[in-house]
């Protein structure tokens, strides 16, 4: 039956109005809404990966270039360089990627500050003594520091320990701690608090981290004392900070001593 209109008056003039029903406002379904968390849990979880795998995955593939050049016969002077590189490269991927560490914006107490340096310099002291046989893995090899006028390159040196303290404790600690140790116990890492990652997690991640290291039993110990650190603190730059520690007193140690190998 067709809807009939009817008129009334509105500001003194006729208007139609018809009893037409609004249309009915179809509800959105539960399910739609579930199946759609996921996929943005997914997007979060992906770019959240990248930014800590890849400088580390990039500073890895510059060693393993310079493996292949030097087996290949490639001379050790221009190799030389191939560190201050890939520490510029890692330091420009991660100053790009500056707003995705959520976990760097925390800062830590005073007395994770203290504990860090304690820590940091403990592993040091740990470092250039576990260097027993058995507690290498492969082959030492010497930094080269001289160069063709067998006169040490100062500015490579710099270099060298610059990338070594300022660089690399930061792009390890998002590796292996923010990332590798909490993913190891929850995907969706970042929503994981550090103090809750558990044994299992902190076991693997350590020896992970151990194995990476010619030396590997001081990397076990470095790799414990850091993650214990974060754990504790839950605070990313109190580890980065023990890890700057360590590599610090090594350079200056190694610079003074002319221990190259340690490099």
């Amino acid at each position: 039956m067709p809807r009939q209109p009817c008129f009334g008056i509105s500001n003194g003039k006729a208007d139609i109005v018809t009893n037409q029903r609004p249309p009915k406002r179809i509800p959105r379904q539960p399910h739609a809404t579930a199946a759609a968390a996921p996929v943005i849990a997914l997007h979060t979880h992906e770019g959240a990966v990248l930014p800590r795998v890849l400088p580390f995955a990039t500073f890895i593939a510059f060693i393993i270039i310079a493996d292949v050049l030097e087996r290949y016969g490639t001379s050790s002077s221009p190799l030389r360089w191939l560190y201050p590189a890939k520490a510029a490269l890692v330091l420009a991927m991660l100053l790009v990627w500056c707003k995705h560490y959520p976990e760097l914006r925390a800062r830590p107490a005073r007395r994770d500050l203290l504990e860090a340096t304690v820590a940091g310099t403990i592993v040091f002291m740990l470092w250039i003594t576990l260097d027993a046989h058995w507690m290498r893995s492969g082959t030492l090899r010497a930094f080269d520091a001289v160069g063709d006028d067998a006169i040490i390159d100062w500015p490579l040196v710099a270099a060298r320990a610059a990338g070594a303290v300022l660089v690399v404790p930061v792009m390890e600690e998002l590796f292996w701690r923010s990332f590798i140790l909490r993913w190891l116990r929850q995907r969706e890492f970042l929503s994981l608090r550090p103090s809750r990652a558990g044994a299992r997690a902190a076991t693997i991640s350590v020896l992970l981290f151990g194995v990476e290291h010619n030396l590997w039993l001081a990397g076990i110990v470095a790799g414990l004392a850091y993650t214990l650190l974060y754990m504790r603190s839950e605070t990313l730059w109190t580890p980065i900070l023990g890890h700057a520690v360590t590599n610090g007193l090594l350079a200056i140690w190694v610079i003074a001593t002319g221990s190259w190998t340690y490099w």
